[in-house]
């Protein structure tokens, strides 16, 4: 009999439907009989972490204190797998001029490799592969997301898996709105590190009613990438790259 794959999943997303997300993801994993999982709200808990062989984490605005920043490059380091989802490396201070990106926490976005900074508003836009090699993308035709689109700056050495095109000035409350480069804007992409890599995928944007408050009194009620199939098979993939099965 075969050894169990120890998952510590952390969810914890300001402004997004934490409980969903946590529920979808839950449920994917349910479907390998081999993995078992953890489930904590913050980075806190690291001997469950140093137990673990895959993070998930599906978090915005969750800042890890120095130790765990340390901890979680450690993790990873030393062989862990790390399914950084949607926001994880969103950090966000609210200001009378608009949102803007947190400084700080680099040890934490240099393990990522990257740093969120804004996004447009929520518009269908187009996926392509930008590894078509690669077994999490392989067979992976364009596709449609009507997501949050990601821009991003990059730390190290990342390899793009999937990305997508956006350029000009947008409104949605970031103060960093201008992005008149024509770069890719990767949507997943691999980040080795020490024995371990993270795999970080920006789709997964979800949000309930109540959670916007305070920006917002309501929201309307989105699931996002999680109504495509494409994403959860994206996501399926993610678990069996973490268990070494690709």
């Amino acid at each position: 009999m075969s050894d169990p794959v120890r998952f510590h999943l952390v969810a914890n997303a300001k402004y997004h439907d934490t409980n969903y997300a946590r529920l979808q993801i839950l449920t994917l994993l349910g479907e390998f009989p081999d993995v078992q999982t953890t489930v904590a709200q913050t980075f806190a808990d690291t001997a469950s972490l140093t137990d673990a062989d895959v993070l998930i984490t599906y978090t915005c605005d969750l800042r890890p204190s120095e130790e765990q920043q340390a901890h979680l490059r450690d993790f990873v380091i030393a062989g862990g797998k790390w399914i950084a989802l949607h926001a994880t490396n969103a950090l966000l201070d609210m200001g009378p001029a608009g949102v803007k990106h947190a400084p700080g926490h680099d040890v934490f976005m240099d393990t990522l490799g990257s740093r969120f900074i804004a996004h447009p508003r929520i518009e269908p836009y187009t996926v392509t592969v930008a590894d078509p090699t690669h077994p999490l993308v392989a067979g992976i035709d364009p596709f449609e997301a009507t997501d949050e689109l990601y821009l991003c700056h990059y730390h190290n050495d990342v390899h793009p898996l999937l990305e997508t095109r956006f350029n000009g000035t947008f409104r949605s409350g970031y103060i960093d709105n201008e992005w008149p480069d024509d770069d890719p804007r990767l949507v997943a992409y691999l980040r080795p590190l020490g024995d371990g890599a993270v795999y970080y995928l920006t789709l997964g944007h979800c949000c309930g009613v109540h959670d916007m408050k305070p920006l917002q009194e309501t929201a309307e009620v989105v699931r996002g990438s999680w109504d495509n199939p494409v994403f959860i098979e994206l996501l399926r993939r993610s678990v069996r790259w973490a268990q070494g099965e690709l």
